[in-house]
């Protein structure tokens, strides 16, 4: 069988789920769900933009996942082996995987889209890509920047891409650290704020009243948590793994090696964009992608 895996913001891009509304009557009525339970037309910004709307994380975050789960419905909602989503992407999974349903999904990542553009307003942070630097050096030019601000690992992305984020000076200083101690690049980020770091704090506390109003149930087959890169099955775990997501880092390498040492071989990119088949290149190169953004089915 396939493992699934789901995009996160960043993703999103004007055009998104189109060709599959075109094509497919079950992915049409997928956006047009989302678009009652969202009251305005999620529909319409996707597929004609602005960017500018689409890119916002209130807009963006229930756009991708309407999106994937109409490419899922496209394909006729197959089980997979197991399944993953980066951030967001997480939400996506547990639909898909039957432990939350899409009706309350949609609303709730909404919500969870206006927590963190909150924090970041409450307290302004950035982001940061470290290229070719190990796990350990990083954490050491974290350390090192500390007494700048605040500032931590927000992404495990693959070998040689580690995300950090923070408040701004703090970020900037792990940055230069980071270049003494070999990092061939350190690349400041186009984000609204210091996403999954203790910058979010305000927004996890929001999430956690929120999810209490969701149905969790568990899922159909095993999805893997961010946070630990080991599976969640308990509506309890489930519930606390969301919460604990928006401040601690995204653990995607080691998730995808939970996945790999399953035995699953083959995957399937469901949603926009094919970032994650280039960080699974990065992690096992004998590993297959196939994107299903279009109107490609399994």
């Amino acid at each position: 069988m396939t493992g699934f895996l789901f995009p996160g913001q960043g993703a999103q891009y004007v055009g998104m789920g189109r060709s599959l509304c075109e094509r497919f009557p079950a992915a049409r009525a997928v956006f047009d769900r989302a678009n009652k339970l969202l009251g305005f037309d999620l529909a319409k910004i996707c597929f004609d933009g602005p960017a500018e709307e689409l890119t916002k994380t209130d807009i963006s975050q229930p756009a991708i996942l309407t999106c994937s789960i109409s490419a899922l419905a496209a394909m006729g909602n197959p089980p997979a082996a197991a399944a993953a989503g980066l951030s967001l992407g997480e939400y996506t999974a547990l639909v898909g995987a039957g432990a939350i349903d899409f009706d309350q999904a949609v609303p709730l990542v909404h919500d969870r889209g206006r927590y963190m553009q909150e924090a970041c307003d409450l307290r302004p942070g950035t982001m940061a890509s470290i290229i070719a630097l190990d796990r350990a050096k990083v954490e050491q030019a974290i350390h090192e920047a500390s007494p700048a601000g605040t500032v931590a690992i927000a992404n495990i992305n693959c070998p040689g891409q580690i995300v950090i984020s923070g408040e701004v000076a703090a970020v900037e200083k792990a940055c230069e650290i980071a270049k003494q101690l070999g990092a061939k690049m350190a690349i400041k980020l186009n984000v609204a704020g210091a996403f999954h770091s203790p910058l979010m704090q305000p927004a996890r506390v929001k999430l956690v009243e929120r999810l209490r109003s969701v149905e969790i149930r568990e899922p159909g087959f095993i999805v893997v948590s961010n946070v630990t890169g080991l599976p969640i099955q308990t509506p309890g775990e489930i519930c606390d793994h969301l919460a604990r997501q928006v401040t601690s880092p995204v653990l995607w390498e080691d998730s995808m090696r939970h996945l790999l040492g399953m035995g699953i071989r083959e995957f399937a990119e469901i949603g926009p964009g094919k970032v994650l088949a280039g960080l699974m290149k990065r992690i096992e190169p004998a590993a297959t992608v196939k994107n299903i953004d279009g109107a490609e089915t399994l």
